[in-house]
């Protein structure tokens, strides 16, 4: 069936709407960043570059890595960039733009996405770095999906009796990273759990300026929330979504944080961007040598 031009959006060129890209621009190895700033950060370790486009908060750069051609993107931040950019990017290699048909031949991302986060927990210390296991969704964009197939029903369920939760505020949905990429990535020098994300920065985060929070011991609650040995390790704002959409569009997806504060002792890195910097260079390596 033909996809409507309402429904799959493309610029005059031809490329997908937001991030104006077209199949040939990317490659099948994909890094996150939320920050387009950041994304010069990863390629400036890159042998060569052969593609750069920006449009609005979504900068993108294609080029080669020890031999591996890889794709670095600046998502913007929170869930609803990510339902842009994941479904887009889905479009390119899944979708005949031409044509506007399904393919029949299906292609899998490999998508990692590069942060930075605050740890809950007091054992994470600042500059080291957490492999996000699991994705808690605690902002409802992946209700607007069929996620029962990819959730776990009966960790959500955990979740939230131990914190009380308010269902006027949505149902929780905890999603599994890839297991591919774990496998590739992770090693002892890392930290992993589960990683809440929120629809915003401040009250969804426990943060107070001026408005009072809905729940103000939800933090505490979270802090020790343990199902089956897991702990929430952390708390931002795109892990879940990407992993929920992967999942349901056959792609394989891990979230990368580098530590640069712990909220339950008050630290914050002496200098972040080093910390950053660590990661990035952990990680590309880590893809290369796969």
């Amino acid at each position: 069936m033909k996809i409507k031009e309402s429904e799959l959006i493309l610029n005059p060129d031809g490329s997908i709407y937001h991030l104006n890209l077209k199949p040939e621009d990317i490659a099948r190895d994909i890094i996150f960043v939320g920050d387009q700033d950041r994304v010069e950060k990863i390629t400036k370790h890159f042998d060569s570059i052969e593609f750069t486009k920006q449009k609005r908060e979504f900068k993108t750069q294609t080029g080669i890595y020890k031999g591996r051609r890889i794709t670095v993107m600046s998502t913007g931040i929170g869930p609803d960039n990510i339902d842009i950019v994941i479904n887009e990017l889905d479009a390119l290699v899944n979708i005949d733009l031409g044509t506007r048909q399904i393919k029949e031949q299906h292609t899998s991302l490999n998508i990692i996405r590069i942060g930075t986060s605050g740890a809950l927990q007091p054992d994470i210390p600042v500059n080291s770095f957490v492999l996000s296991e699991y994705g808690l969704s605690l902002d409802n964009m992946l209700r607007s999906y069929p996620i029962d197939t990819i959730s776990d029903k009966e960790a959500e369920q955990a979740f939230i009796g131990h914190t009380n939760w308010d269902l006027r505020k949505g149902h929780p949905c905890l999603v599994r990273c890839s297991k591919k990429l774990e496998q590739m990535i992770f090693s002892d020098s890392m930290h992993k759990g589960i990683t809440a994300t929120s629809g915003g920065f401040y009250g969804p985060q426990g943060r107070v300026l001026r408005i009072a929070l809905q729940d103000a011991e939800l933090n505490a609650k979270m802090d020790s929330f343990n199902y089956k040995g897991d702990r929430i390790t952390n708390l931002e704002m795109e892990t879940a979504a990407i992993y929920g959409l992967s999942a349901l569009l056959g792609h394989e997806a891990l979230s990368l944080n580098a530590i640069i504060a712990n909220r339950a002792n008050g630290t914050f890195s002496e200098d972040p961007y080093a910390a950053v910097n660590n990661l990035i260079e952990y990680t590309l390596n880590k893809i290369a040598n796969s």
